[in-house]
């Protein structure tokens, strides 16, 4: 009955080996997930998911094979073998009075927890609004529609109220990590997590669990003791490509720099026009003013700095290739060169560029500066910085 599925989660691009499918129906002749469809939810994206990219392709997958079990008819409940008896028996805890639960414990039939819940569907002849018995609507109970309940059956509803009945799946919490949606800033922060090298330093401001129950099992008193924040260790050089046709993907890129501010630590960020050239500048409003000698910065910053340039690379190529082709300034030193000398200073390196892949070919700059960073240029997609990510570990 699951072969649906599997088929599903390969339709949606989630990559399942047999080895995982396994694992999960090892699961379920365990009874780990037990009779609960949440259960098995969680289970199978346990047992199958290996990386949060596929978490939102697996939930419409799941949605799509199992829709349909979050609804439960009203004749299903007078049928005891059509709900687990751990259901009803924890339903029975929330439309039961005490007197009722106490006359069906001291029973000590399940048989009967059943016929009190046939009367109570029985007592009930029309639509109830409200409330925490009947089977109605806007209440408490937790049988019906558009109420509030935490274990609630839903019944006559196209959707649940509170996304903690049955069909959680429907939620799509990880909407957000799959590499096929559009870029944004959380998007980036989850790609961005691949380049990471923890390292402990600074203050000792952190407890250190297993060093405090070390130390007061040694000396018969509570002990405690800290430890520096272990923080990512990574060094990163970001050139950001500014004005002309980067205005355009100015929205794009203040996502990336923001990401990236929130994840690395150690990050410096340069501006430059085009191609870099013999200065750079932190501050657009003064770039004629406060410019930076590039020397300056391959001088400053050593080799262990992972170096990310973005930039769409569209320009002429004479501003690559020649000596005085910038259309700002006269360089007396080609882009060319000066590219080359930053993929020398910083040996890992690579460029993210905001145009679409299948349209680099049209513009011979792209390709110009795709050969001087050996290949290392990759579109400013998820699946693009999560390449380049593995280019700069």
């Amino acid at each position: 009955m699951f072969i649906p599925f599997l088929d599903s989660l390969r339709r949606h691009g989630v990559p399942v080996s047999l080895r995982e499918w396994l694992d999960l129906m090892g699961g379920l002749q365990a009874g780990i997930a037990g009779w609960s469809v949440d259960g098995f939810y969680h289970l199978a994206r346990l047992a199958l998911i290996k990386d949060e990219r596929h978490l939102d392709r697996f939930d419409r997958a799941f949605s799509e094979s199992f829709a349909g079990l979050e609804h439960i008819p009203i004749e299903a409940l007078v049928h005891e073998q059509s709900i687990p008896r751990e259901w009803l028996e924890k339903l029975a805890e929330k439309i039961l009075t005490a007197e009722e639960r106490a006359k069906v414990e001291g029973s000590g039939s399940f048989e009967a927890l059943m016929e009190k819940l046939r009367e109570r569907l029985a007592e009930q002849q029309a639509r109830h609004q409200g409330g925490n018995k009947w089977i109605g609507t806007a209440g408490t109970s937790p049988f019906g529609a558009y109420g509030y309940n935490p274990e609630g059956v839903r019944i006559g509803q196209d959707h649940g109220r509170h996304r903690s009945a049955v069909k959680v799946w429907d939620k799509r919490e990880f909407r957000d990590f799959d590499d096929r949606v559009e870029l944004g800033t959380r998007n980036i922060k989850v790609a961005l997590k691949r380049l990471r090298q923890w390292a402990r330093h600074g203050a000792n401001e952190e407890l250190d669990l297993p060093a405090t129950i070390r130390a007061t099992a040694d000396h018969g008193y509570i002990d405690v003791q800290t430890r520096p924040e272990r923080h990512n260790a990574v060094k990163v050089l970001l050139f950001l490509d500014v004005g002309g046709s980067m205005d355009s993907h100015s929205r794009m890129v203040d996502e990336l720099f923001s990401a990236a501010r929130a994840e690395f630590k150690h990050l410096e960020h340069f501006y430059f026009h085009n191609c870099l050239y013999e200065g750079l500048w932190k501050d657009n409003h003064r770039r004629w003013t406060e410019q930076i000698p590039t020397w300056d910065v391959m001088h400053r910053f050593g080799g262990d700095y992972k170096c990310i340039f973005v930039g769409d690379a569209a320009m002429s190529p004479y501003e690559i290739a020649v000596p005085g082709g910038a259309n700002e300034h006269w360089n007396d030193e080609s882009g060319e060169i000066w590219l080359r000398r930053a993929c020398e200073t910083w040996p890992n390196h690579v460029w993210l560029n905001p145009i679409a892949q299948e349209h680099w070919g049209f513009t011979q700059s792209i390709a110009m500066i795709g050969q001087i960073f050996e290949n290392r240029m990759m579109p400013l997609t998820l699946q693009g910085l999560t390449q380049a990510m593995k280019a700069l570990g």
